[in-house]
């Protein structure tokens, strides 16, 4: 079964670690110990603490993926990186790596092949990502909670150096030329109306002098 430091547990359920301390001392959430006393969860705690439905004895079925994501294709390296960081960091947590699903698009883009892989397959119990904008670049939290209720579990490893900065300045800019192609739509569209002699509740000039 998958186990979460104390830290992790804190940013997988969105409690502060003094929280889940005093809940340790308490017995309202009693947290394991390693062999040096540290404390660590399970994933059958994490889903109680969600309020999710316990996961069977054993599902070999469920799989652990990394998932990894750029915006362009010269950011080849970049992708690359993003893998093998997350690699290594499952490793070093004991977390066998079944599949290692990438996209190349926009974060604001969800036709994403693999993302959308993620968000209907059965068979996924664990997504590691480098940081949230990997997955999506706006409204994380709902997605996250959507995948939670399916039983699957986000892990973000929070590494700011494989969030490019530039991806964020592309899709700002985006943003605003979503914007202002519409309103310049707006702004023909009333033109448009104004000069459309047509409509009888237009005042024509020669109207206008009386």
């Amino acid at each position: 079964m998958r186990t979460y430091t104390l830290g992790e547990f804190a940013r997988l359920t969105g409690k502060a670690t003094s929280t889940l301390q005093r809940w340790d001392r308490t017995g309202v959430l009693t947290a394991h110990r390693t062999m040096t006393n540290r404390r660590y969860y399970t994933h059958d705690q994490y889903l109680s603490v969600m309020g999710l439905p316990p996961q069977p004895a054993t599902a070999p079925d469920k799989r652990i993926v990394i998932y990894a994501r750029v915006s362009s294709r010269n950011q080849r390296d970049d992708l690359a990186n993003q893998e093998r960081f997350l690699r290594q960091w499952a490793n070093a947590r004991g977390l066998i790596v079944d599949e290692v699903l990438t996209d190349i698009g926009s974060g604001m883009n969800f036709k994403r092949k693999n993302f959308n892989r993620i968000m209907y397959a059965d068979d996924i119990a664990q997504v590691i990502i480098a940081h949230k904008d990997r997955l999506t670049r706006f409204g994380y939290d709902w997605f996250d909670d959507y995948l939670r209720r399916r039983g699957v579990t986000v892990t973000v490893v929070n590494n700011e150096q494989l969030s490019p900065q530039e991806e964020l300045v592309q899709d700002l800019v985006s943003i605003i030329h979503v914007f202002s192609s519409r309103i310049h739509g707006l702004r023909r569209y009333a033109k448009e109306v104004r000069e459309d002699e047509s409509l009888p509740h237009r005042t024509r000039p020669d109207q206008s002098a009386n």
